[in-house]
Formats: C-alpha cells, structure tokens, sequence
C-alpha cells in the first residue's frame, strides 16, 4: 500500500452520497412503501429508481472499506482503529437517534395508522418505549440502519486485524488481491453475490442488524474489495483495463430489469418465473456499474479541487440530516396536495438548503461537531 491519497474514491464517495438523497427524493412519488407519499405514486419513478437500486448502496460500502483500510494504516493498530471509529460513528448515530429520526416515525404513524397524538407527546411518551407501536419499533435508527452496519463491519475487521498476524495478513491479502486481477475482477465478486442469492432466494433486507444476514453477506463482499483497493493500489490496473466492458455489460443488464418492472409495474405481482432473472440480472448490473464507476473514478476523477475536502466533510451531516427533511417537507406537501412536479422541486430545494446549514452551524459549534459526525476542531 503507497499513501498517495486517491482523489477519484473522494469523489466517488460524495456522488454517491449525493444520489442517496436523490434517490431518497424519489422515494416520495414511487408506489413503495414509504414513510411518507404523494398521494398519487408515479410507476414510472421507479425504473430510473431502479437503475441505481442494485448498486448505490453497495457502493458506499465499497468506498467505505477503500476509507477504512486507509485510516487503519493511519492510526497503526487495531485498538486506536476501532476506537477512532467507534467514536465517529456512534456518537452521531445516538444523537441521530434520540433528535433527528423522531419526526420520520411520527409522520407515518399518523398519516398511515391513524396515530392521533402531536409530536411532542410522540417524542416524550411513546418514542422511547423500546418496543413496538403499530408494527413498528421504536425507537428507530430508520435511515441511519448504514451506520450501524458499517461500525459492526468496522468492528469486524478490526477484530480480524487484531488476532490475525501481519505476515498471515499480507499473504491473505496477495491471495485474495490476486483472485481480483484480470477477468476475475468481474467475476468473483458477482459469483459471491449469486451463490447470496441462491442460498436466500427469498430474503428481503430489514435493516434491523440481527435477522439481516444475507445482507451483511452481500454487503461485506464490496466492502472487503474496497479494503483490498487500497492496501493493493495494483488492483485498479485491473479496473482500468476492464471497466468500460463492465459498463456495457451494466447497461445491457439492466434491460431486462427495466422490461420486467415497466410490464409489471407499481403493485403488480408478477408471475413467478419473472424473479430469478430479475434479481439475477440486478445483480450484474450492480456490480458491473460499480466496476464501470470506479474506472471512470481513476480515470478522470483523480484530482484535487478547492472545494473537495469540505464537500467530503460534509457527506456525513448530510447523510444524517437528508431524510428527516425530504419526509417533513413531504408531509406537508402531501397535506397542501401539491402536484407532483413543484413537489419535486421543493424537496430538491428544502433538502439541499437545509443540509447546508445543517452543517454550516454544526461545524461552527465545537461541541456540536462530533454530533454531526466531525472531527473535534
């Protein structure tokens, strides 16, 4: 591993955050169940919905992984490493927790179970019950389920680096780094992903950490191939040779998903034989996208820029604060019937806006900063 920093996986880590809350948007005007929606859902949302529904969250895991790899060998040891990191990924989950998620479960509970008490009592008398009010559980860590998963993960590797020797990790490493090169840098992690599949044909994920396992199967796959990046630089030779192959075979793969979800759309069930090539050609579109975006990633994206440093900065308090914004504005939109475009626009507008000064304050108050997930100043 060389300590040059890789400007290309910045970058790559803001826009896909940035599509998080764009995709977070859409969910507002989609017939899927949402914690807030427009009172006539859009079928026709949900196939740009879908284009990026099979790989923006795997990607972030992958970035996520390239990141921890990186601090790992910043900090130098296993303990400073799950410390650091428990720090900044705890303390703003339980702040997320207690201030920012509350508003989310109150809305659905009212505008979808008939809940009949303000906010207030909500927050105060029902929001901390640890247990479950209408089917759902409270309280909630909604949105911020990422959070956890990644700190778990985190913890996960942190344990492994810990009892696993360095002379065993660098050979693990070459090992696994050399079933990565050529070719297999298509294949083996797809192959990983189809073997999920087919083992959890009917697993659908919860974000509730415990009964979640394929997920986090499907999940540590990208997350170790980022870690791998980054302690194996050699591996994006691969990734440069392979990546616009990738990015036809993501297009290609997506015809059938696009096809299937504009035949059967909204609340439609589909036949049974649709499901296995539907999810399987998902899942080639995921990973080939995500090998086509780490390409153009290295290619073109590996620069530095005056504002970089402070849009990665900011990632995080957007992450927090974007999704209790997009379903308070909702609500109301919803309330006042507004039509489906000035209703985009405004939530485009309020949810930019107020991420913004969501971080403008908090990084402005020291002791705020590790709230919002900042380093103390």
């Amino acid at each position: 591993m060389n300590s040059t920093r890789h400007y290309g996986m910045d970058w790559l880590r803001i826009g896909a955050f940035a599509l998080l809350i764009l995709y977070h948007i859409g969910m507002y005007f989609v017939p899927w169940g949402w914690h807030v929606k427009i009172a006539e859902p859009l079928d026709w949302v949900t196939i740009p919905m879908l284009a990026t529904n099979g790989w923006r969250l795997a990607l972030l895991f992958l970035v996520s992984g390239y990141a921890s790899a990186a601090l790992f060998a910043k900090l130098g040891g296993s303990g400073a490493f799950a410390r650091s990191r428990s720090a900044r990924l705890l303390v703003p989950l339980a702040f997320g927790i207690i201030f920012i998620i509350p508003p989310q479960p109150w809305i659905e509970l009212v505008g979808q179970h008939g809940y009949s008490h303000g906010f207030l009592h909500f927050w105060t008398r029902d929001y901390f019950r640890f247990g479950a009010l209408d089917g759902i559980i409270l309280p909630t860590w909604q949105h911020l389920w990422f959070v956890v998963y990644l700190w778990v993960y985190t913890m996960f590797a942190a344990l492994l680096l810990a009892l696993i020797p360095e002379p065993a990790r660098m050979k693990f490493t070459s090992i696994a780094a050399g079933a990565l090169r050529g070719w297999r840098m298509l294949v083996a992690p797809l192959v990983l992903w189809v073997l999920i599949y087919v083992l959890f044909p009917t697993h659908d994920e919860t974000h509730a950490l415990f009964d979640d396992g394929p997920s986090h199967l499907h999940y540590l796959v990208p997350f170790f191939v980022g870690w791998l990046l980054r302690v194996r630089p050699a591996l994006f030779e691969t990734v440069a040779r392979y990546w616009k192959v990738a990015l036809l075979l993501a297009l290609l793969a997506f015809v059938p998903v696009a096809w299937i979800e504009w035949t059967w759309p909204g609340n439609m069930v589909a036949p049974d034989w649709v499901f296995p090539p539907y999810h399987l050609a998902r899942l080639v579109n995921g990973w080939m996208t995500i090998v086509a975006l780490l390409g153009i990633a290295d290619r073109w994206w590996n620069r530095d820029h005056p504002k970089r440093a402070m849009l990665a900065e900011a990632v995080f308090p957007f992450y927090i604060i974007h999704q209790t914004i997009i379903v308070v504005v909702g609500w109301y939109l919803l309330r006042a019937n507004v039509a489906a475009l000035p209703s985009f626009l405004i939530l485009l507008a309020a949810t930019v806006t107020g991420c913004w000064l969501f971080y403008w304050i908090g990084r402005s108050i020291g002791w705020l900063r590790p709230l919002i997930g900042l380093q103390r100043q």
